[in-house]
């Protein structure tokens, strides 16, 4: 009926960030009530009944809530179409699945700011966006910020308009534009460079073959992000004349994708890159950052003199080039640089390239080394791990070494030492990668390993339900000892934390019961005792814990059986006898199946357990559980009444020798089962076993207990007992105690309810 696990430590369950803030929970609190809040349009989207007018920051937040909490969608996004009330400014839609029309209709109206339409789903285009914002006058001028990441552009779709041409050159106020990883061509480069305003351009990952269309706005552009620029088709001195030409930029980010290139590949990239850097001091003076990561050929000296040349540089990104160790580095303070040198460069590069899959996988590997034998606990760190493998969900490389990493950066003390909310998504990270990779054995490993932790287990919330599921799915295809163990450890803990419901849900599934059977019967055949037996014992015991489907699946697994051949074979083994017979307490519950127990060998065993002085106190208690509750019940009782009178007489004599136990054996979801128990028509045998039972665990947890037996109504029950006048001594001794412990439970609770009231004056 549950093992109890330590629960380790509890001065820092609370986050050291602190609550989410007001306005988080209430936009937390809307997002949830949105159906009840909003009425639907014929077109099927939704509208809110009744909104105040909105601070406009609030409205811009309550957008971003949507999006990350993936509620937003062609449905949702129409309480924005609410220009009044909702009144965005910096909208982000980022990953949604939005339509061109739903887009058109709920945000083009507003008067917009910024809007990130990245990796946006739905079949919403970037000739889409454009054009829906340039149909408003208002956005033409006031947008300054547009990313549109991921999106296919179908720049060729944008048509003239009315004879003006429509194009991302109708946004006249753009000071930002990030197209990475898009469509994005010659020509609409061309159109892009003639904005008057613009000051940053992403072109990473795109089909650009010529970058001469940048000195149209040599004078505006302050930086430019050209990452893994395949298609080029210029000769590196051209390059390093355009990018000279650029008297405005200070961040310049030519990086390359070091695990796609082979050596002759990006070639002329590379060569760029050395003419940059040894070349004149007068190209690019003002430069403050630089980033070349994932660049081959390149010397340290080459490094040296550009830094040295150019005062005001504060970054420089060496990631993969093979020369962020250079000694120089240690002299330059207010440098920071990007690599594999050390921990500061490794966690720079996790910070600077989220979004790129490459970079984040070779940092990790770094941080890897840097944290295997870490002893002091790093959020900020933990943090940018699962950052990593947020930003790339399908990428089994990064995974793989993320999933070590946080490993490390939780094992033995650290996450005690971790914000609660950190660990918690951390965990359902975990999760979301044991989903994503079900056949990568050393990922699920991994998982595993970050997962088998009593703190992490015990402390952190997470979908426990989703977490049993994974782990008992991965065990059916897996036998490694070590790694079935830590499995077994890891669902022993996560059934006892199960809400009544979800254990209802989790015990129908047949298969699950066999799974941890066979585990047993493995053991069992050689005679091990080892924790695997011990958990899978556990888990079995908690899974049937008021779950009479549970019960039945085990007799039809042919558990009983095999548990009376380990309860005969462990017999001098008093932690497996333990867990044995209280599985047996949780089939005795329940009276269909009680039938199934009426086995005379059977309960001749158990009753000499109950009647050896030598067993552990914590077996006999057990033991004399079983007997109780099949006694309980004369009519169902089918062997010899001779033997339920043995029964009986013995349950008394023996539970009078027990001394009290001071550790905690045992803990109850309910008191349901002893209800049949603590009628005044059972035998002295019967109630004295439930009232002993229910006084060890109410003086071992007499808050939790106390407040259990009144919710209940066993109060009355062992009122009714304690007066009845055939009750025996010893019983009304022990229901006197309890009703005792619940009284003074009750005074205290009133007292200090009293002192933490509210006073009026």
């Amino acid at each position: 009926r549950g093992r109890y696990w330590s629960s380790g430590k509890l001065e820092n369950t609370y986050d050291a960030e602190g609550p989410p803030t007001l306005c988080d929970l209430c936009l937390a609190q809307v997002c949830r009530s949105l159906s009840s809040l909003c009425s639907m349009r014929a077109d099927g989207s939704m509208s809110l009944i009744w909104a105040p007018v909105f601070p406009q920051e609030t409205a811009d937040q309550l957008l971003n809530h949507m999006a990350a909490k993936e509620i937003l969608n062609d449905t949702t996004v129409g309480i924005f179409r609410n220009c009044k009330e909702l009144r965005l400014r910096r909208a982000s839609i980022r990953s949604c699945p939005l339509s061109a029309e739903a887009f058109h209709l709920a945000l083009c109206p507003h008067r917009l700011l910024e809007l990130d339409a990245s990796w946006v789903s739905g079949g919403l285009t970037g000739a889409d966006i454009v054009s829906g914002l340039a149909s408003n006058p208002e956005c033409r001028s006031s947008l300054q910020r547009l990313s549109l990441n991921g999106l296919r552009l179908d720049w060729e779709s944008l048509e003239a308009n009315g004879g003006i041409h429509v194009g991302f050159s109708s946004l006249r106020g753009l000071r930002m534009l990030n197209l990475a990883n898009t469509d994005l061509n010659d020509a609409a480069l061309e159109d892009i460079c003639t904005l008057p305003h613009l000051e940053t351009l992403d072109i990473s990952c795109s089909a650009i073959s010529k970058l001469t269309a940048l000195l149209e706005c040599k004078n505006t552009l302050r930086s430019l992000i050209a990452h893994r620029q395949r298609h080029l088709d210029m000769s590196p001195a051209r390059l390093v004349f355009v990018f000279s030409q650029l008297h405005a930029l200070k961040h310049l980010d030519f990086s390359e994708d070091h695990f796609s290139v082979d050596d002759s590949d990006g070639r002329d990239g590379d060569e760029t890159v050395r003419q940059l850097l040894e070349g004149s001091p007068q190209v690019l003076p003002s430069l403050v950052s630089l980033d070349i990561s994932g660049r081959k050929r390149i010397s340290e000296a080459a490094i040296r003199s550009f830094v040295e040349s150019r005062s005001g540089l504060v970054f420089l990104g060496l990631l993969a080039t093979g020369v962020s160790s250079c000694d120089f580095f240690s002299t330059q303070k207010n440098l920071k640089v990007t690599g594999e040198a050390d921990e500061n460069q490794v966690c720079e590069a996790l910070r600077r390239y989220r979004d790129r899959e490459c970079f984040v996988r070779e940092a990790l590997v770094h941080l890897y080394s840097l944290t295997t034998d870490t002893d002091k606990p790093q959020p900020d760190v933990l943090k940018l791990v699962v950052s990593g493998m947020q930003r790339h969900p399908t990428s089994l490389h990064i995974h793989l070494v993320a999933t070590a990493c946080v490993f490390n950066l939780t094992t033995q003390d650290l996450a005690e030492a971790m914000p609660i909310s950190l660990l918690s998504s951390t965990v359902t990270q975990l999760l979301n990668t044991m989903k994503n990779f079900p056949n990568h054995q050393q990922v699920q490993k991994n998982c595993l390993l970050a997962l088998c932790s009593d703190y992490i287990l015990q402390e952190v919330p997470f979908d426990k339900y989703l977490a049993a599921m994974l782990v008992i799915n991965w065990l059916s295809s897996h036998e490694d000892p070590t790694l079935q163990r830590m499995a077994v450890a890891v669902i022993s803990i996560l059934v006892a934390k199960l809400s009544t419901e979800e254990m209802a849900q989790f015990s129908k599934d047949i298969f699950i019961m066999k799974q941890l059977l066979a585990i047993v019967q493995q053991k069992a055949m050689v005679g091990v005792v080892d924790s695997t037996l011990k958990f899978a014992l556990s888990a079995l015991w908690n899974l049937t814990d008021e779950m009479p489907v549970a019960a039945r699946n085990f007799i039809e697994c042919r558990g009983l059986e095999l548990y009376e051949e380990v309860l005969e074979s462990y017999y001098t083994e008093p932690s497996i006898q333990q867990k044995v017979l209280g599985l047996l307490n949780n089939i005795a519950e329940v009276e269909e199946l009680q039938v199934d127990l009426m086995e005379e060998d059977l309960l001749e065993h158990i009753l000499s357990l109950l009647q050896d002085s030598q067993v552990d106190v914590g077996v006999r208690y057990f033991a004399g559980g079983i007997l109780a509750h099949l006694a309980s019940r004369p009519d169902a009782w089918t062997l010899e009444n001779e033997l339920r009178s043995t029964v009986l007489k013995q349950l008394h004599d023996s539970i009078m020798t027990w001394t009290h136990l001071e550790r905690e054996m045992v803990s109850y979801r309910s008191f349901h089962p002893f209800c049949p128990l603590l009628q005044t028509c059972q035998p002295a045998g019967v109630q004295l076993w439930a009232v002993w039972a229910i006084h060890l665990v109410c003086t071992q947890n007499t808050s939790h207990y106390s407040s259990m037996l009144e919710k209940e109504g066993l109060t009355e029950l062992l009122k009714a007992l304690a007066a009845h006048p055939s009750t025996h001594s010893d019983i009304k001794g022990l229901s006197d105690s309890i009703l005792s412990m619940v009284e003074q439970h009750q005074i205290h609770a009133g007292a200090f309810n009293n002192q933490t009231a509210p006073q009026s004056s």
